[in-house]
């Protein structure tokens, strides 16, 4: 198997995986949705780059269950992981920790909208966008640990797998 094949293989799992923890018992918004969105946008090539973590999403939501804004969350989550295919052209940790906290700002900042302007909870006025915003407070604390944990172990995790990988391949070449 080649090499850029094997690595591809390694992060579909690790996406597949992660997506796949949704499922399990976890405190309110402690997911490692973004972290997939970021990892996926930055160590696969651009073509599967996008897609393959919202489709790793959208499987687990069809588990969990729809929601009216379900296209809002998916469409935050796509643009998450496009704007990892930039931003982490040449990854650097400062990239990585500015795009993981700027991503969970802006998850924050879209979806907590969409609630107040299609929502029944918050009267349409500033007043009600602003305690939109206030409620959603806790849950933005337990959103920016987990994309900073989740985001830390996937590509921890890969690096740990590619380095341990190829030197198993150097030992023993598969021909």
């Amino acid at each position: 198997m080649k090499t850029g094949t094997q690595n591809i293989l390694i992060a579909v799992c690790l996406i597949l995986l992660a997506a796949g923890l949704r499922l399990l018992p976890h405190p309110a918004n402690f997911v490692p949705v973004a972290a997939v969105a970021i990892f996926g946008g930055t160590v696969l090539p651009r073509r599967f780059a996008i897609w393959v973590p919202v489709a790793a999403m959208m499987a687990s939501d069809l588990v969990i269950g729809l929601h009216n804004l379900i296209l809002v969350t998916w469409g935050c989550y796509a643009l998450i992981a496009l704007a990892s295919t930039y931003v982490m052209r040449r990854p650097k940790f400062v990239r990585g920790a500015a795009l993981t906290l700027g991503s969970s700002l802006f998850f924050f900042t879209v979806t907590n909208f969409a609630v107040w302007v299609w929502g029944q909870m918050y009267a349409h006025t500033w007043a009600g966008l602003a305690q939109c915003y206030e409620m959603a407070l806790p849950f933005f604390r337990n959103t920016a640990l987990s994309d900073a944990l989740y985001t830390a172990s996937l590509f921890g995790i890969y690096a740990l797998v590619l380095k341990y990988s190829h030197k198993a391949l150097a030992k023993n070449p598969v021909t």
